[in-house]
């Protein structure tokens, strides 16, 4: 016993969930006999009764999940036997013996295997009505027999009193008591914080005792009894169900199948922005960003809408077409390019950023202009213009900014498509006598208008020959 008491001690403190008590009992024991003796109940049985037998032990306890279900081996002493007790009339039954009295003494080791199951009574799981049943395993610690009767010597007439106690064989032979016992338990009761009480039921199964005559012996005992928990075991930890393994159980998690940590209840980090950057590392948690930047946006530092690893010109203002940068002034005059009529020449807004032609210049050029002739229905120049056309050719010489432009016009004689021709060829003609004056052939265009726009009227000799003309234009590169 103590060295079961001393392992299942041992086994407690390295398996939390093993309880251990002590308990005791009173009970009342029988060891019944059946055999085939005619008459032998009415003659000699019905003499034979319980005795009253203790036992003693200890319990330990292993829970079965959180089923209420338990196994509770034991190891206990328990004293069984029973009680022979009888008086004798001498006016029936002629014999010196007055009163015989003697009790069965039998003490097993018992082994106990309980199956128990608890019903809660209380709250904290604390109180239970249990019941238990499951086989034992006995071994027979001793056997003896005390005894006690009144004899009259008949020679003396005295009466002589005897008592003592004998031992009993122990063994497998013939009058022998066996040396083991196996039967089943059962038992029933409730149990109160760290205290059980209850009543307890055992029958021997096997035949405890070898008679000479045939016969079965079996033990058998009621009883009640009382324990003590000597410790407490730490509550059954089940298993915990968290389906996304994340840490968080599946009671406490809102996002059951997707990891995520107990700060936000089982789920993922959240993105409030929908970037892909969550929002314990996105310093901008409602503007989409990058993660180079933090999960901010990619910064626009002159807030043009061109974001800086796509502008060229970051601190200044500009236009996507440039690349985030202004749109170009390449002539300085503050009119960009793409509203400067003469993008590399200097001009005012007002005259859509060209330089503005001097009021003199233009003038001079209508009045050579007016001088610039040519005979009848012809192409060929007067000797009056050349005077003019060499003043043309001066002014171009004196100002490289200027190109010039001539437009050549008609009277009315003869039809449309002959005085636009005509025209052109005149305009043309004009040209040739430039650049026999050493003026580049770039710097000078001609256009031909036919009859299209007369400044007088044709009905006289006089209107047909003012619209019989030339009109130099100066007038700015590249515009």
């Amino acid at each position: 016993m103590i060295v079961l008491l001393s392992f299942t001690v041992s086994a407690a403190s390295l398996q939390a969930q093993i309880r251990l008590a002590l308990l005791g009992g009173v009970h009342s024991s029988d060891f019944i006999q059946k055999n085939s003796i005619p008459g032998y109940d009415t003659s000699n049985g019905k003499y034979y009764s319980s005795n009253t037998g203790i036992q003693l032990g200890v319990l330990a306890e292993i829970p079965f999940g959180k089923n209420n279900l338990y196994f509770q081996p034991g190891l206990l002493y328990s004293a069984k036997g029973n009680q022979y007790e009888r008086f004798y009339d001498s006016t029936v039954i002629k014999t010196d013996t007055l009163y015989n009295q003697h009790t069965l003494n039998l003490s097993y080791v018992e082994i106990p295997l309980y199956l128990t199951w608890k019903i809660s009574l209380s709250k904290n799981q604390q109180d239970h009505f249990y019941i238990s049943a499951g086989p034992y395993f006995a071994f027979i610690y001793s056997a003896s027999q005390s005894y006690q009767n009144r004899v009259k010597d008949f020679a003396s007439s005295k009466f002589i009193y005897n008592s003592g106690t004998n031992d009993l064989d122990v063994g497998n032979g013939q009058d022998k008591y066996k040396t083991y016992d196996i039967g089943i338990d059962a038992k029933a009761g409730f149990e109160l914080g760290s205290v059980f009480i209850g009543a307890y039921f055992s029958q021997g199964l096997t035949n405890a005792f070898t008679a000479i005559y045939p016969s079965t012996f079996h033990n058998q005992v009621f009883g009640g009894s009382f324990g003590v928990w000597l410790n407490k075991p730490k509550p059954i930890t089940q298993p915990v169900k968290d389906t996304d393994q994340d840490g968080t159980p599946d009671k406490d998690d809102s996002c059951k199948t997707i990891a995520g940590p107990p700060k936000y209840h089982g789920c993922p980090i959240p993105d409030s922005d929908h970037d892909g950057i969550n929002d314990e590392q996105d310093s901008c948690k409602m503007i989409p960003g990058v993660a180079r930047y933090h999960g901010c946006p990619v910064p626009d530092s002159d807030n043009d809408g061109i974001n800086d690893e796509e502008d060229s010109c970051k601190t200044v203002p500009g236009v996507e077409k440039y690349h985030g940068c202004p749109i170009p002034d390449s002539d300085h005059d503050g009119v960009n390019d793409e509203l400067d009529k003469c993008p590399y020449l200097p001009g005012p807004a007002e005259n859509q950023g060209c330089p503005v032609v001097k009021e003199a210049i233009k003038a001079r050029a209508q009045l050579l202009s007016s001088s610039v002739m040519f005979s009848i229905n012809s192409t060929r120049l007067t000797a009056g213009s050349y005077l003019g056309i060499k003043e043309l050719s001066d002014s171009l010489k004196a100002n490289p900014d200027l190109d010039l432009r001539i437009d050549g016009h008609t009277d009315n004689s003869g039809n449309h498509v002959y005085n636009l021709k005509l025209s052109l060829e005149r305009a043309t003609a004009v040209k040739k006598a430039l650049l026999n004056l050493g003026i580049a052939d770039n710097r000078i265009q001609v256009r031909g208008y036919g009859d299209s726009q007369p400044v007088a009227g044709n009905e006289s000799a006089e209107g047909r020959a003012k619209n019989r003309r030339v009109v130099c234009v100066f007038q700015l590169k590249n515009r």
